[in-house]
This record gives structure tokens, C-alpha cells and sequence, in this order.
């Protein structure tokens, strides 16, 4: 098949941690071409959904993992799969190639589905899931978030649209930064702040369980670093590994389906506890780490459930 990744610039990854290196490099031993391109260069054109990039090739060689081929500007309708995976924040930008894509998908399987990944953001998602879910609110308004915070004490506030850990923070019974926070935030963009219940347990790790197609396929353990509350591995959270759990099976039993039929191939979630915190649609991570712990071929998964969707 021909593949296309339109993905943040792919020269700079660490390839023994990034996930769409290694969807590449299976890709490529299971003879697929690869095209690269980074989303600024999509375009709708004259009823045409074109992408200015590279024929590639990979390899598992750090500093020399890819080679690419004369720049090209190609028409994604001649492609089998295009892989929508730059890192979010998912802002207008990040929306706005997701309408682009739609006008090729499912002709072009467009991996995550880009219609629900758009109305699926790993934040909101789970507000369909309020019993598995700690107790959670999404607001702007600064009266309803030291409500919340009042209620609740001890509570975890963060951008709705950000991602790998930047712009957590912790507010303690006795902390009293909300203003002030809600005041930076507010400086920087007009999206709400997402405050959900401090779960204690954190500390033990921040799980993320991956699933391919809507089944679980297993988990890894984020644990945070000392002194720190955030488990996401780009601050620092330690990889370890564990085993799925009767309630990480229940979580995924209950939102796997859903994932299935709106298209969501490969997804992580992240589970604290028994509690289940977001849904990662956008760009999900965490594929090498699994393998190295569980001596399974996740990206092999993966891909056999995009063969099969093309078959």
C-alpha cells in the first residue's frame, strides 16, 4: 500500500520512543511505500487534497533513521492510508486539517478517523463515561472552578486542549494560585480549564492502556518522578511494566466498541486507579514501551487492523 504520514517533523524523533517512527519502520518491512509530510504543508487545491513532502525510508539508527527522497507535491487521493499524527495542542490548526482530510476518507483511510477525532478530543471524550470517570468540570468561568475546587480540595487543573504534561498543575486544600492561574491561562487563549478530583493513588503511576480497534492490547505504567505529580513520560515519568487489570478490562469493555465504529485504530487511554482520565485519539504514544515490556509486536496489530479495514 501507499502511506502517507503527515506528522510533526520526523527527523528529530527519539527512535526508541516514538510511536509513529515505529508504525514506519512496520510499515515499511511489510513492504509499504512511505510519504512524509508535516500538516502545514496540506492544502486543499481546486478540489484536490495534495501534501508537499518526501518518499522515505526508515532505520534503527539514531541521528541517521531516515532518508528521504526529492521533495514532491502529491495528490492523497492516490493513497491507501494517511496517518494523522502531529502532536497536538489541538487547536484551530490541528481542526482545520482534520476538515481537509475528511474530503478524502474512507476512500483514503485516514487513521485516526479525522471526523472523530475532531469531536473526540482526549479530554472530552470520557464526559460520555461520568461513572468511570473522578469527578470532573470544564469551565472558563472562574466562580465555577473555586466552586469545584471548594467542593473538592485537593484538585488537578490543566489546559482542555494541551498535551504531554505541560500546564498541570496541583492545587492542594491550601493552595491559592487559582486566580492567578486562571488569569495566565486566560492571557494565552479562550479555551476552558479542565479541574478534575486529585486521585492520591497517581503516585503509584498513571497507567496507559493501549487498544487496537477497541481491544486492549496492554499497558504500561507512567510513574512520576520524585517531587513531581505529572506521570507523562515527556517530564520525566518512568516507564514500567504491568499487567491489565479486571477494572482496566471493565474501562476498555465499555469504550471499546465506540472506538471500533467511529474508526479510533489506535488509542490510549489513561487510567489512575480505578478511574479512567482521558482518551487519547489524537496522537497516541506509548507502542515501543509495550513492546520492550511485553515482547508483543503492537505496531504488527495495528497495522493488521488497517490491512484488514482496506481489504
Amino acid at each position: 500500500m501507499k502511506i502517507a504520514f503527515q506528522m510533526d517533523p520526523i527527523g528529530s524523533v527519539d527512535i526508541n520512543a516514538d510511536s509513529s517512527f515505529r508504525l514506519a519502520e512496520e510499515a515499511q518491512a511489510r513492504g509499504h511505500e512511505l510519504f512524509f509530510y508535516t500538516p502545514d504543508k496540506l492544502a486543499y487545491d481546486e478540489g484536490k487534497v495534495t501534501a508537499r513532502g518526501y518518499p522515505f525510508t526508515v532505520k534503527r539508527v539514531q541521528g541517521d533513521h531516515v532518508a528521504f527522497g526529492e521533495e514532491i507535491t502529491v495528490d492523497l487521493a492516490d493513497y491507501d492510508v494517511v496517518w494523522l499524527r502531529q502532536d497536538p495542542p489541538f487547536d484551530m490548526s490541528y481542526i482545520t486539517t482534520t476538515h481537509i482530510l475528511d474530503r478524502i476518507h474512507p476512500d483514503t483511510l485516514v487513521v485516526n478517523d479525522p471526523f472523530w477525532v475532531r469531536n473526540y478530543p482526549e479530554k472530552l471524550l470520557v464526559l460520555d463515561f461520568p461513572d468511570l470517570t473522578p469527578p470532573t468540570t470544564i469551565a472558563r468561568d472562574l466562580e465555577t472552578l473555586k466552586a469545584f475546587k471548594a467542593k473538592h480540595g485537593d484538585i488537578i487543573l490543566k489546559p482542555l486542549y494541551g498535551n504531554g504534561g505541560a500546564g498541570v498543575f496541583r492545587l492542594g486544600p491550601d493552595d491559592r494560585n487559582m486566580t492567578s492561574l486562571h488569569e495566565l491561562f486566560s492571557g494565552i487563549n479562550r479555551e476552558p480549564l479542565i479541574a478534575q478530583k486529585f486521585l492520591p493513588v497517581v503516585s503509584a503511576g498513571d497507567k496507559r492502556v493501549i487498544l487496537v480497534d477497541g481491544e486492549p492490547v496492554g499497558a504500561i505504567n507512567r510513574v512520576p518522578a520524585k517531587g513531581e505529580t505529572r506521570s507523562n513520560m515527556h517530564v520525566g515519568g518512568r516507564p514500567e511494566k504491568c499487567e491489565l487489570t479486571e477494572r482496566d478490562l471493565e474501562i476498555c469493555a465499555r469504550i471499546g466498541p465506540l472506538l471500533k465504529e467511529k474508526g479510533q485504530v489506535f488509542v490510549g487511554i489513561d487510567v489512575i486507579g480505578d478511574w479512567l482520565t482521558e482518551i487519547n485519539v489524537t496522537s497516541p504514544t506509548g507502542i515501543q514501551e509495550l513492546e520492550r515490556f511485553d515482547g508483543v509486536n503492537i505496531a504488527e496489530k495495528i497495522w493488521e487492523a488497517i490491512e484488514a479495514r482496506k481489504a
